[in-house]
């Protein structure tokens, strides 16, 4: 470990422990307003779930969060790129090997060509494990004359639309946590069992891409990353031990507030509070008013956090929102992801950027092209163009680039199926392509080959360091 890297790490250490306050506890958040909540129809219910989900084990350690916020902290020098990806809302259903083994291998992939064309690491965050809450824009819905509770996610409801299966159900809480578990112990078992050695990269092909426009790049691509690999270790005479796995962490949109308050816990020989639900969460648009309980939630644990970033908040806000959650101005602590749309990013992240550069505190700033570029086709079906998603990614490295900041990473809905879910791309997907292989419940993602793409042409778009 590099001086700088010890040094990083007592900071954040002696950050997180000065910035609890005696007056904040896990449910300190219920004094607030909380919006995005549901609406349990039996408290009593709810109140014995919970109970049993805080006797429960947590789902991450505090020293993998840590070790998460030493490499944001890198990444936030320059050091390190992130890479944050998975589905835009798990389902109970998607708990299977073969789902979450691809939804890895693509993410493996895209870092494999991001390490590779970049030249630094990658780290790697994943949407899953605990992405089972959503936000709705109404409580309630409405088809053909009768009104239900909106599907939240499967933490909370079902999305048939019949009134048992919208009805919430607090038991689901528990079942989020079982199948949490069961994706981390699986991923885990995967990575420490030797799936992503960079000596075998194609343990991670994915057969339906086997004739993707794609395929002969990325395969020329992990040839040449291994020839390197076998090279260094034919001249060191000893074999690269630490390419055999990688770090991979959690991460998930902190809504549901009694779910994050029965896993927040403290730890042995720790100060404060940690969210043991899952290595990174964030805050999303919809919950981030100053006032709001997630920001109050947000305040008092640990973690590194993210918060969404849109085009209706002013830099002031930001600049506040920042104080509040992290008022002692902690490297590794505060992600900023901003989703602006390829219309509006070239407008409204420049005054977001001068106003944070003006605050001096540490950031990182990571681009999601996805949430601002959804729009519905005339059959109804929600997508997103590619065209559009990388026209944001390369706008948001041209904007930090000529204001003197950096992008750090992305943020991005993806799977490893072979969907047909936002249009062009290698293939050049059609709106007519949409109703071929259309399985998302809730937003349009990127297929492998759309995600892959967007890897290698943010490789050739981002600037490169003078000795590279």
């Amino acid at each position: 470990m590099s001086a700088a890297a010890k040094v990083t790490e007592k900071q954040i250490s002696m950050d997180g422990e000065s910035q609890m306050e005696t007056n904040w506890r896990p449910d300190s958040w219920k004094k607030c307003i909380a919006t995005q909540q549901a609406d349990y129809p039996d408290p009593e219910a709810l109140d014995r779930a919970l109970e049993s989900l805080a006797s429960l084990p947590p789902l991450v350690t505090s020293w993998e969060i840590l070790s998460l916020k030493s490499q944001i902290a890198e990444a936030q020098r320059g050091e390190r790129f992130v890479l944050q990806g998975g589905d835009c809302a798990e389902s109970f259903a998607d708990c299977n090997s073969p789902i979450i083994t691809n939804r890895l291998k693509v993410l493996l992939q895209m870092s494999l060509a991001l390490v590779h064309g970049l030249q630094m690491p990658v780290v790697r965050i994943g949407r899953f494990a605990g992405q089972y809450a959503k936000p709705r824009s109404s409580a309630m819905e409405t088809r053909d004359g009768t009104t239900l509770p909106s599907y939240r996610g499967d933490i909370v409801n079902s999305p048939e639309f019949t009134e048992a299966a919208r009805r919430p159900d607090p038991d689901r809480l528990l079942q989020a946590h079982s199948r949490s578990a069961l994706t981390m112990n699986f991923v885990r078992g995967l990575i420490d069992g030797g799936f992503a050695d960079l000596h075998h990269p194609e343990y991670w092909d994915l057969a339906w891409v086997a004739h993707s426009p794609l395929a002969e790049e990325f395969r020329t691509l992990a040839e040449g990353l291994g020839r390197s690999i076998r090279f260094m270790e034919t001249i060191s005479g000893q074999r690269a031990g630490s390419v055999k796995r990688v770090d991979f962490y959690t991460s998930h949109e902190a809504l549901h507030l009694h779910y994050e308050q029965a896993l927040t816990r403290q730890v042995p020989r720790q100060e404060g509070w940690f969210n043991l639900s899952t290595h990174f969460p964030w805050i999303g648009m919809r919950t981030a008013d100053l006032e709001d309980a997630h920001v109050e939630y947000f305040r008092g644990i640990r973690n590194p956090i993210g918060i969404k970033v849109g085009p209706s908040v002013s830099p002031g806000e930001l600049t506040d929102l920042i104080d509040r959650l992290n008022p002692n101005r902690e490297w590794g602590r505060m992600v900023l992801i901003h989703r602006m749309g390829a219309a509006g990013i070239g407008e409204h992240l420049p005054p977001l950027i001068e106003a944070v550069q003006k605050a001096e505190t540490p950031v990182l700033w990571i681009c999601d092209p996805m949430h601002g570029n959804t729009e519905t086709v005339a059959s109804g079906i929600k997508t997103r163009r590619f065209r559009n998603i990388m026209s944001e990614v390369e706008q948001a490295i041209e904007v930090h680039r000529s204001l003197g900041s950096r992008l750090g990473g992305v943020h991005l809905e993806l799977t490893g199926e072979n969907v047909t879910e936002c249009t062009g791309g290698a293939r050049d997907l059609s709106e007519k392509d949409l109703e071929r292989a259309y399985k998302s419940t809730v937003d349009p993602r990127l297929n492998y080959e759309q995600a892959l793409e967007l890897a290698m042409f943010i490789v050739r778009k981002y600037p490169q360091a003078p000795d590279q």
